[in-house]
């Protein structure tokens, strides 16, 4: 039996420990109009994240509350994507736009916290990023901050992929040998 699993008065029945931290960070009630009046119905924004790189965003709308909560993590486990990380923050700087929600998001040295709000606040907790900063700039829509934050975390490049100086300078190098050898009657 799993040492942290939780014990219910139920006999033999034991809960497994979640493996992602769920944050529900907005709930709206959205309308449609029909013949009779309006059908109401509930939108959930869902950010899902194992505090070790691995973070997701569900967006989903369900009869109910719950309902609705329940669809937009199902939403979020499918939509996982892995964040490359360096000592608890990020490699570089990255930003990403979505909608009209523009997002920039900072590495930060260690003992800063993360300074951000909202929702791209909550994300870089779940993702498991202890130094960052962060502005939003533009719209302050919850759902396109959100898959802002997300592109901009995408497009973050590991350090060994990165173009540094001296690879740049010998690729230079063997290019300009190729072309004197190509230019020689």
């Amino acid at each position: 039996m799993n040492p942290n699993a939780r014990r219910t008065n139920r006999p033999g029945f034991v809960e497994e420990e979640k493996a992602f931290d769920e944050r529900v960070v907005h709930v709206n009630r959205v309308a449609r109009v029909v013949k009779g009046g309006r059908r109401f119905r509930f939108q959930a924004l869902v950010v899902i994240g194992d505090h070790k790189g691995k973070v997701g965003v569900g967006v989903s709308k369900g009869s109910d509350v719950s309902a609705a909560i329940n669809k937009a993590t199902d939403t979020a486990k499918k939509n996982l994507i892995r964040i490359v990380m360096y000592k608890g923050t990020l490699a570089h700087e990255v930003d990403a736009r979505v909608g009209g929600a523009n997002i920039l998001i900072l590495p930060a040295s260690p003992g800063t916290g993360l300074i951000a709000g909202g929702v791209v606040r909550t994300i870089l907790e779940v993702a498991g990023l202890e130094n960052a900063m962060s502005k939003s700039i533009g719209s302050s829509n919850r759902i396109n901050t959100a898959y802002a934050t997300l592109e901009a975390l995408k497009s973050m490049v590991p350090a060994n992929k990165w173009v540094t100086r001296t690879h740049g300078i010998k690729n230079a190098k063997a290019i300009d040998a190729k072309t004197a050898k190509v230019d020689k009657p």
